[in-house]
């Protein structure tokens, strides 16, 4: 079978003669993953993975080319192993039965391999498409026995720092396998997530996926013990709880009253050390309702001299902050605290007028049109 020269680049013009429709574009595609000779796989695969970066429906028509691009990574070159391993990325993107195909054709071998390599842009791919791989609920227990998770923290340690966030991410996926936490545990990632998390912005979807998997560690002894110890691991999390989205601020104030609650006595100061009053008084009236509620349940737990419930009428919000400022030392930690209580309750008061004036108007009709809005959730970036 004939088909072009072999181009250096892997986005470049490779000279094939492509058909001007997509579906004719994806039998040829089909045909020429099919050739006995290398120069047209490779020449395929780069068809492939140009053909699925921005088209859901070619995904699905090129499934067929799951094992003929798995052959690939198994046996040729390292140029044919990145376009086999591109291809196949964008293949898993947004398919879960293409991630589910990659993995039952015997991929993750070779993908495992990979992130050993010297080779650092095939170890970056072979961890992005361990991310993607990872999102298929049925792939998690097998990736973990597969031996990939110690691979993945030696990347959180040494990798660059795309690979060290496509590896977090990873993680954080498999860890909501409940058997994979403990595995996860075993390879102590608790200091290179710290160092991560750190390095990158607080409201990046990094930190978010840093803050959940910190979140699922710390309901361990041993993961509590390890953030503790870690030079500024608490403060990190308190940081997050402070400047984070809103699901980083929902993992990182979870994390803190999971190890509040797991044993106060040896948590309370830690956490009060590192300032945290302030981001949990803001969380109390401008986060989501669950963490509105954990950070209501964590001040309660950093009071002084806390008692059951039973002994007490129910602490207001006020009183329960009162009493913690009056345990903090330093004038700077106390009067900022003191000025975000006042905030506070400036914006209760708003939030609670607004409310009644939402509540009146659903009581009065109206001629007006209701305004809609939409988000967009940005997708896994394609190769």
């Amino acid at each position: 079978m004939e088909c072009a020269a072999e181009s250096h680049s892997p986005d470049a013009d490779s000279g094939l003669q492509r058909p001007h429709s997509s579906s004719s574009a994806v039998q040829h595609a089909l045909k020429l993953i099919q050739s006995d000779d290398s120069d047209c796989r490779l020449e395929a695969a780069r068809e492939i993975r140009r053909l699925t970066k921005s088209s859901q429906r070619c995904r699905r028509q090129l499934a067929q080319a799951v094992n003929p691009l798995v052959a690939m990574l198994r046996a040729g070159y390292p140029e044919s192993h990145e376009a086999a391993l591109l291809a196949l990325l964008n293949l898993a993107v947004k398919d879960e039965q293409n991630k589910i195909s990659i993995v039952e054709a015997g991929a993750l071998e070779p993908i495992i391999s990979f992130l050993k390599s010297e080779d650092l842009n095939l170890q970056e791919y072979a961890t992005a498409s361990m991310l993607t791989l990872s999102a298929s609920t049925i792939n998690k227990p097998i990736i973990s026995a597969s031996g990939a998770i110690p691979l993945l923290v030696e990347i959180l340690r040494d990798g660059s720092p795309q690979a060290k966030a496509d590896a977090v991410m990873a993680l954080s996926n498999l860890s909501t396998h409940p058997d994979n936490l403990q595995v996860i545990l075993e390879t102590e990632p608790i200091p290179s997530i710290v160092h991560l998390l750190k390095s990158f912005k607080k409201h990046s979807k990094t930190a978010e996926k840093c803050s959940a998997l910190i979140e699922s560690l710390v309901g361990f002894d041993e993961g509590r013990t390890a953030l503790t110890s870690e030079d500024g691991g608490v403060l990190a999390v308190v940081e997050v709880l402070e400047n984070g989205s809103i699901q980083s601020r929902e993992h990182a104030v979870g994390a803190l009253l999971t190890m509040c609650q797991s044993d106060r006595c040896k948590y309370r100061e830690p956490i009060l050390r590192e300032g945290v009053i302030p981001g949990l008084l803001e969380l109390t009236v401008q986060g989501t309702p669950k963490s509105q509620s954990k950070a209501q349940k964590l001040l309660q737990l950093l009071r002084d001299s806390p008692y059951p419930r039973s002994e007490l009428q129910p602490d207001t919000l006020e009183n329960i902050v009162c009493n913690i400022i009056s345990q903090i030392d330093g004038d700077e930690q106390s009067g900022k605290a003191k000025k975000m209580l006042a905030e506070m309750v400036q914006v209760s008061m708003e939030q609670s007028l607004r409310h009644l004036q939402q509540r009146a108007l659903v009581c009065t009709p109206t001629d007006l049109p209701i305004a809609t809005c939409t988000s967009e959730v940005s997708s896994k970036r394609l190769f």
